[in-house]
């Protein structure tokens, strides 16, 4: 999903704000060491990553900076490594917005996950408006797409974690299949998909090859896009593709049902090919009173939201083989919801004064507890 700011100042009455009210968070995670009590800390000890998309926004303002390194140990950038942003022209290429955020991580000795090689959106328009009149060939297009990924991927070979090397390729319905509508099957076949992994693994064979979807661990209260994701998977790596593991992006609401035991059971279903696993963009939307203050309309939802990302977390939890829990923007300011979702917010664990949220709360309570379980109880005298 993209990753959307919206504030109802200016970049100046921003950091204002966010200067005056976060001051004791910015305080107590800022410096290079990471609080023991942080979710990063606490997620270490039990060998798992948690993490979060920023954009070079966020790197403007010391108090998201603080929060960013403090509290996260991987990094997803928003925007910046797709091909709208890197290639806005042909053969005119930016990097300074990825090279920026993976220096970041780096600096503060966090993994780096790439987000998104192949998807049907936030492509250049040099790109989509070429195959529309004519101009691009349907040959043209897979070797331009070739080499995107073979630049892209190699320029930060040995530098990059995770790869989200395909996203959103499974239609919502029931049952579910691949896309036939979708921008680059359309032209190029189902089969440029798995082309894709095979690219990105020649250019970094030790990087980690995700695909990467959402409902496909039971969000949408069926199991349709998840059967069909595993079947694909499992017909994909008995060809020998070079897919490593699975994103579940995690995008919750709380108007809906949701069942953490049945994410539970669909990650281990995957986990059981092999894959590793990875929650990948996690939020949990509800109705809020409007897109700046994203107060809750309904008070129950201040208990759901929280309720929702820690049945996300204890999912991820049970299963060994999930490596990694990435909230996509801490801060509810910087939700993409709001602008995607009319009269919904509230999404993140941050408010939009970067205050911790209960959300928040049930993540480190959850993260504690998996690391030293609870404690034993004191004497209770029975059986005297």
């Amino acid at each position: 999903m993209r990753l959307r700011r919206l504030f109802a100042v200016s970049a100046a009455g921003v950091a204002v704000v966010l200067g005056t009210t976060v001051a004791a968070s910015a305080a107590a995670n800022s410096g290079s060491a990471v609080a023991p009590d942080s979710l990063r800390a606490l997620a270490a000890n039990i060998g798992l990553r948690i993490g979060t998309a920023v954009i070079p926004f966020d790197l403007d303002h010391p108090d998201y900076q603080a929060i960013a390194a403090g509290q996260f140990s991987v990094v997803t950038p928003g925007n910046e490594m797709k091909w709208q942003v890197v290639e806005p022209a042909q053969g005119t290429f930016d990097w300074s917005g990825a090279d920026r955020l993976v220096a970041f991580a780096e600096q503060h000795g966090q993994l780096i996950r790439g987000h998104t090689l192949l998807w049907h959106s936030q492509l250049p328009d040099w790109l989509t408006t070429g195959v529309a009149n004519g101009t691009i060939s349907n040959a043209q297009l897979r070797n331009l797409l070739h080499q995107h990924i073979t630049t892209e991927v190699s320029r930060y070979k040995g530098r990059i974690w995770q790869w989200d090397v395909a996203n959103e390729f499974f239609t919502d319905s029931n049952p579910s299949t691949i896309n036939p509508n979708d921008f680059w099957v359309s032209h190029l076949g189902a089969g440029i998909i798995a082309d894709a992994f095979r690219w990105a693994h020649q250019a970094d064979p030790h990087a980690l090859l995700f695909y990467n979807d959402y409902n496909i661990a039971g969000e949408d209260g069926t199991n349709a896009k998840s059967d069909a994701v595993f079947a694909w998977l499992k017909q994909m790596l008995a060809q020998g593709v070079p897919i490593n593991g699975v994103g579940d992006q995690g995008h919750l609401d709380t108007q809906y049902g949701f069942s953490g035991t049945q994410m539970t059971q669909d990650l281990q279903r995957y986990a059981s090919l092999g894959l590793k696993l990875a929650i990948t963009e996690a939020d949990v939307r509800t109705f809020v009173n409007n897109a700046t203050d994203q107060v809750p309309t309904d008070h129950l939802a201040t208990f759901a939201q929280p309720y929702e990302f820690g049945q996300m977390l204890k999912a991820c939890l049970a299963v060994r083989q999930c490596i990694s829990f990435t909230v996509w923007g801490f801060g509810d300011a910087d939700s993409w919801v709001p602008g995607f979702f009319t009269g919904e917010g509230y999404a993140t664990i941050y408010d939009v004064n970067l205050n911790p949220k209960p959300a928040y709360t049930e993540l480190q309570q959850d993260l504690r507890l998996a690391g030293s379980g609870a404690p034993h109880r004191v004497p209770s005298g029975a059986g005297r």
